[in-house]
């Protein structure tokens, strides 16, 4: 997905945020059930610090902050594989907690705060 310029279009920074997230909630066992409960994503936003071009491996280095009752933040730094000390992007998203039946908030589980207390540094 490039752009006209050459350059990795900016919706896939993006993408590249969210399955970086899902790589984390898939590892620590969170997995979607419409019956249950879990995380929802209420606001992302990236800073584009450099441009990604083509070929590259894309390295996502992701942090949870803190919980509160039914939120926590994920912040992201993306560089290159082959340029690892390079930030070329930096982002992060709102997670809340959801009762997806009742679709309203509800207290993080002890299972996600464990995970939420973990580094996740990939």
């Amino acid at each position: 997905d490039m752009d006209a310029m050459g350059h990795v279009n900016n919706t896939v920074y993006f993408r590249y945020l969210e399955e970086a997230r899902i790589r984390w909630f898939d590892s620590a066992g969170f997995r979607t059930d419409p019956r249950s409960e879990g995380p929802v994503i209420v606001n992302a936003h990236c800073s584009f610090i450099r441009e990604l071009r083509y070929p590259g491996t894309v390295r996502c280095r992701l942090y949870a902050g803190s919980a509160g009752r039914s939120s926590f933040e994920t912040y992201a730094v993306l560089s290159r594989t082959d340029d690892p000390d390079t930030v070329y992007a930096e982002g992060g998203a709102k997670v809340v907690w959801v009762d997806y039946r009742t679709r309203r908030s509800t207290p993080l589980s002890e299972a996600a705060r464990s995970a939420i207390a973990t580094p996740i540094l990939r």
